[in-house]
Order: C-alpha cells, then structure tokens, then sequence
C-alpha cells in the first residue's frame, strides 16, 4: 500500500526535476543571453555610485540638476512644468521641449530628492549598453561582444554625461541604442518606433529621428524591394523634421515669455565667436571616432544618424558646445559603438586581409582604450577613499543650509541648489527679475566677508535688508530682515 501510493506522482513537477530545476536556471544566469543585463546591471551600479557620491559631496557642476528637479517636482504634483532657475514663472517648455522628464514624476513624488534624477539617469544610461553588448556579441560572438559592450559604458562620453549632474539626453540613450540595433537586424518596424520617442526629448533630435528614416533607406538599397519599409522609413524623415518645425516654430515660442525660440542665436551669428576653428572641430571628430572605433566605424552607413548632433554643434557660435567636456557628446556614443559593430560585422568577411586582422584584434583594442581613458575620467574616482568621505565642511554647510524653512524664496547660486530645491522656491542669483527673496544662500570664492555679501544683495533688491544668518563651509546665507 505504502510502495503503491508513494509511486503516484503528485501534479506538477517530481521533486528530482524540482530540485535540479534550479540548475538550469543558474546556468541561465551565467549563459550569454544574460550577458548584456549583467553589463547593464554593473554599469547602472557604477553610474549610481559616481553620480550620488558627487551629489553627497556637493560637487554639483551647473544649475541644470535645479532646473530639471523645479520641473520634474512640478509635474510631479501635477503643475505646469515652471524652472524658476531659468526666471521666476519660466515655463521649461518655452526653453526646451523635454516632456519625456514628466516620466520621472512619480517616483519623484515617492523620493523628492535630486538623487531620483540621477538614479534615473543612471539606470537609462545603463540600460542603453544593453542592446550594444547583445548586438555585439550576436554578430561577434560572446567574447568581443563583451568586449564592445563593456568598452561603450565605459567610453568617455558616456562618462562626461554622468558627470555632469543630469541632463534629459539620458532618455536619448537608450531609444537610439535599441533603434539602432534593430535597423541592422533589419527589424524596420521596430526600428521606427524606437526611433519615434526622441521628439519628446528635446527639439533637435527631430532631425536625429528623421536621419533614422534616411538610414533605413540607405539599408533598403540593394535588397528586395519592401514597400512597408520604405514608407515606413519616408515617415519616419517627415515625422521627425514636422516635429522639429512645430516645436522650434510654435510649440516652444508658445510657452516662452519672449514669444521666440532663444536658441537661435546660437547658430545665427550673434554669438560670441564666428565659427569652429578648423583644429577644434578635427580634435573632437578624433575623439569621437579614434578611441572609440579605431575609425572603423566610417565604413558603416549607421554614423548618418551622427551628423545632425556633429552639425549643430559644429554650426553653433557657442563654444561649450564644440569640445568633449560635460554631457553634449554622449548620445554619439551609441550611434558610434554601433556603427563600429555594423563595420566589424562587413569587415570580417572582406578580401583584404589586413581589414580582416585589424577587424578581429579591434574589439579589444577598444575596450583597452576605454580602461586607459578611465585613469582620467569619473569613474576612476571610485577608486579613491576620499569619494566616499562627506568632509565636515560639507556637512557643516548642510546643517546651515537646513535652517532655511521649507516653502522659502531662496536666491541661490550653484551650489545650495541641490540642497534646497526639492523644498523651497529657488531663484537663480541675481535673476529674480523684481520678486524679493526671503533668503540668499551663496558660495563664497573671492573671500568677501558676509556682511558686504549683504550689502550687494541689498543693491540688488532696493528697500530690503539683509542680515547675516551664518556661514559655513565656504557658503553664506543671509536672511531678509522685515
């Protein structure tokens, strides 16, 4: 009876099966299927730790973590999206069209904090080097897919971009990665509609989808005929340059207080300098295409979709936008790391042998670059002890920064901004454009004791006074005295 009922399987799985059922789950996890989630998993990590530890150490670099946190906590409690930073009142949309950052609203509602931005920025960064490592390793196998994919996460413009505090082009990332990767698996549908967001991420890169379209194009010439794909490339041209016509033309002049898009005068002529010296433009291209692809990449179709960034940049008459510094370089890294895996891919099965031997050492050659550059670049710095160290200083000027009460007017420089943004009103230093602030909080560079700070921010707001409310760690805050 005992052996007769013991040999009745119950439902589902016997507990042999049960029991080595885990084993192919483990080795799943090994397999190189998850190789690029483990990439992703690793660089989200590391892009966390860099961006976090600067924030804890107040090393913020420009006000655009600010700006971009009044708009995102706006839109988080289901305001019009107002970066007082930019000018009190100041519609964000009437300065770029970033509609995509609303998507980190909720989570910012839950965690009100900058950090929510620069996790968020963080995790889509990392998660852009996913379908880089995956088409990677389809096309080159296991080893110098990992070897791409590793080097792209860690090439310096994406490293620049996490630097610099957060930015919306971190959305960019991950839509051009993903659109990319299908237009060389020849999957046209699902190229187009990763292709389709980036309108929502800032005005030019209209022009980055319509050059999408004209790549599909290019890849349909030479094949069977597909009219599918060919209206659906012809589409996607017209879809992305109406979008940049209708925001650059009446969706950002409609919210902005001046009626006009104030990027123009940028590519005008009226900016400060006439045009990009011949050795600067030459400088960054090799930047952009030396260590990254070995140059490789100029064999692919794929570097299309690099020009409109190249040719904005290179047209404009501002300078901060022609070199390799902040964040202006990394939606180039995918286009370029793809494009170099495109050409490795052709270059492999060419009749010349020493293309076939520099495609096949290339991969690693790469990732060297990479790892060498890092010596120099932020990642490096989680190496150091002193990364993790918040000094006294630091905290000595949040516990005066915290005795600004919440839902306070506060006259900010760079800064104070991070510290103070997720619960008062900040004004940038200077520009408060008639509205008083009940407090100023500012770094102190040049030595001037606290009380002529006092006296200049009683210049800038006539019939006020200020007194000195502390000062600590090279800041000063002031409070408006009734």
């Amino acid at each position: 009876m005992d052996s007769a009922a013991a040999a009745v399987s119950a439902p589902g799985r016997s507990p042999a099966r049960s029991a080595s059922g885990t084993k192919p789950r483990a080795a799943a996890l090994r397999g190189p299927r998850a190789d690029p989630y483990w990439v992703g998993a690793v660089l989200f990590v590391l892009f966390t730790a860099v961006s976090v530890c600067r924030h804890r150490r107040m090393l913020t670099m420009s006000w655009d973590l600010g700006i971009f946190e009044q708009a995102i906590r706006a839109y988080a409690h289901l305001q019009a999206p107002v970066a007082d930073l930019k000018g009190p009142g100041t519609h964000i949309l009437g300065d770029h069209f970033s509609p995509v950052t609303a998507l980190i609203a909720p989570f910012y509602r839950v965690f009100p904090s900058p950090v929510t931005l620069l996790v968020a920025q963080a995790a889509l960064f990392a998660l852009s080097a996913v379908p880089v490592t995956r088409l990677a390793a389809g096309l080159l196998g296991r080893a110098r897919g990992l070897a791409v994919g590793v080097a792209y996460g860690l090439s310096w413009g994406v490293q620049r971009a996490v630097d610099f505090d957060f930015h919306e082009i971190a959305f960019a990332m991950p839509l051009l990665a993903f659109s990319l990767e299908a237009v060389v698996r020849r999957r046209w549908r699902a190229a187009v509609w990763w292709a389709l967001p980036l309108v929502l991420v800032k005005e030019d890169l209209g022009v980055t989808a319509a050059a999408i379209g004209v790549l599909i194009l290019v890849r349909l010439r030479g094949t069977k005929r597909d009219p599918r794909a060919t209206a659906l490339a012809v589409g996607l041209v017209a879809f992305g340059l109406a979008a940049l016509a209708v925001t650059v033309g009446l969706i950002i002049p409609g919210f902005n207080t001046g009626g006009s898009y104030d990027y123009w005068n940028k590519v005008n002529g009226t900016g400060p300098t006439a045009t990009i010296p011949l050795d600067t433009a030459v400088r960054t291209l090799l930047w952009v295409l030396l260590p990254t692809t070995g140059l490789l990449a100029l064999r692919s179709p794929l570097l299309i979709v690099a020009l409109p960034t190249l040719g904005w940049r290179f047209l404009s008459h501002e300078e901060h936008y022609w070199g390799t510094d902040w964040h202006y370089s990394a939606v180039l890294m995918p286009v370029v790391f793809l494009a170099l895996v495109d050409a490795l891919a052709t270059a492999r099965r060419s009749r010349r042998r020493w293309l076939r031997r520099y495609a096949h050492q290339l991969p690693a050659a790469v990732l060297a670059a990479a790892l060498a550059l890092s010596a120099s670049l932020p990642l490096y710095g989680l190496t150091e002890p002193d990364t993790y160290r918040i000094s006294e200083g630091v905290k000595a000027t949040e516990r005066l920064l915290a005795r600004i009460p919440d839902g306070a007017v506060v006259e900010s420089d760079v800064g104070p901004i991070s510290r103070l943004v997720s619960r008062c009103r900040v004004l940038w230093i200077g520009d408060t454009r008639g509205v008083v602030p009940d407090y100023v909080a500012q770094h102190v560079t040049d030595g001037k004791p606290p009380q002529e700070l006092a006296a200049e921010a009683q210049r800038r707001h006539p019939g006020s006074r200020f007194g000195v409310l502390g000062g600590e760690g090279g800041y000063v805050v002031l409070k408006r005295i009734p």
